[in-house]
């Protein structure tokens, strides 16, 4: 190995004490393009009771709508659209599979069954493919390192923003208006988002902040997707962030969409206050929990790197009793706050989902430290694979499963013990 040291054009280049209003502008605009690409997947969390209903299925048959027949498809897309990704223009490619899904919502809504239904998930779950791989690859080259954390955060703030307008929003429109009314107005704004990127967003320089040697690796011959793939395998950097997150990912994608049914079946909420509840409460919280793990990973990693992962570490350790202690405890007494039900366990909920969220930006910023910037691409859609197949494609479905399984003995309260059940992934992340 060689171990001279680098010279000045090795080294990174200086982050200017101003970056250009051009890149903060499309850090905005990709959250906006990233919080409805989740309103879209996740407002079927707050709809499940009225399509179970309408259609007649069981809560396996729409753990398998909301979960693996999205998951299946987003995932074995993803990679092949991140390698085209790598080579091409990644703000036009995110742009165009933006507005792709936003149509494909809308026809969710005009669903006259079970099956056509699945299948305009299916159609959502390919346009979402070619979404946050491609989104976080330009996040990474749009920041300097020491503020990726932080950027990274920004960005990720699109799942918790998706929350408040899938889930709140969602589910004022579908108890006023019914759920095809919800997937049909949700899908406008993803629209706008679209054409919005496609002619104000900048297209970053691939590996702008990295060194020399890393800019011209950047600008080589496209390697084979074996070599990345051995190299990654090969990294225990990155198959351990992998494992861990497919783990967090498993609770957090069924939690998400099973929570709103919970407050309805075990807590006697409407579907109004439900969403208002996980939308606009739980999505607070999460906001708050982002921007803070965003900001501590960058403040500790500029003393030792490791806290990178620390505070994930610290993240989940908070996570797991608060958890538990919601969906454990039983339905009692609740406040009414503006008109809405909201039960006293939801204080729980609230700690819960401050910390839950604590291990993503630090993450994918530890992600981008540790991938040449001309794999970027690549190597978050192969995360993103095992995350949705594991998390968003199994965690649903099991969790249905089990509250099937259990609901000769516990009722209406199957999906209480099913959910704290699914809080034991947490341990092993």
């Amino acid at each position: 190995m060689n171990h001279a040291a680098p010279s000045a054009a090795d080294a990174p280049p200086a982050a200017p004490a101003k970056l250009p209003f051009s890149t903060h502008w499309t850090l905005l605009l990709l959250l906006f393009v990233y919080t409805m690409s989740f309103t879209d997947r996740q407002i079927i969390g707050i709809l499940m009771q009225p399509i179970k209903t309408e259609f007649g299925v069981s809560d396996t048959a729409m753990g398998l709508l909301s979960g693996l027949a999205f998951a299946l498809f987003y995932s074995a897309l993803g990679v092949p659209m991140a390698r085209y990704a790598d080579r091409a223009n990644r703000r036009n490619f995110v742009a165009y599979c933006c507005g792709a899904w936003s149509a494909m919502t809308a026809l969710c809504g005009m669903a006259v069954g079970f099956w056509t239904l699945a299948l305009a998930r299916v159609g959502v779950a390919v346009g979402e493919a070619g979404g946050t791989p491609p989104s976080l690859s330009m996040v990474a080259d749009h920041y300097p390192k020491e503020k990726r954390g932080r950027a990274m955060s920004v960005y990720m703030l699109g799942p918790q923003l998706g929350i408040i307008f899938g889930l709140a929003l969602g589910g004022w429109i579908a108890h006023h208006y019914g759920w095809r009314q919800a997937f049909i107005w949700m899908a406008i704004p993803g629209i706008v988002a679209a054409v919005l990127l496609r002619f104000t967003g900048v297209e970053p320089r691939r590996g702008a902040w990295e060194s020399a040697q890393s800019s011209a690796s950047a600008s080589a011959a496209a390697e084979s997707f074996g070599a990345v793939m051995r190299d990654l395998w090969q990294s225990k950097a990155f198959t351990r962030i992998t494992v861990a997150g497919l783990m967090l990912g498993f609770a957090g994608y069924g939690i998400g969409v099973w929570t709103p049914s919970f407050l309805v079946r075990s807590h006697g909420l409407s579907l109004k206050d439900a969403g208002a509840a996980m939308g606009l409460l739980g999505g607070l919280a999460a906001v708050l929990g982002t921007l803070t793990a965003g900001w501590l990973s960058d403040k500790l990693a500029a003393r030792d790197a490791r806290w990178r992962l620390g505070v994930p570490v610290l993240g989940c350790a908070l996570a797991l009793p608060a958890g538990l202690a919601f969906y454990v405890l039983p339905a009692g007494a609740s406040w009414t706050v503006g008109g809405l039900q909201v039960p006293h366990t939801i204080v729980a909920y609230l700690i819960f989902g401050i910390t839950t969220v604590w291990w993503m930006a630090p993450v994918y910023a530890a992600m981008s430290d540790i991938v040449p910037a001309h794999r970027r691409t690549t190597a978050m859609a192969i995360f993103n694979l095992g995350l949705t197949m594991i998390g968003g494609g199994l965690g649903p479905l099991l969790i249905g499963i089990v509250s099937d399984l259990l609901e000769p003995r516990y009722g209406q309260e199957a999906l209480r013990w099913s959910l704290a059940l699914a809080m034991a992934t947490y341990v092993v992340g």
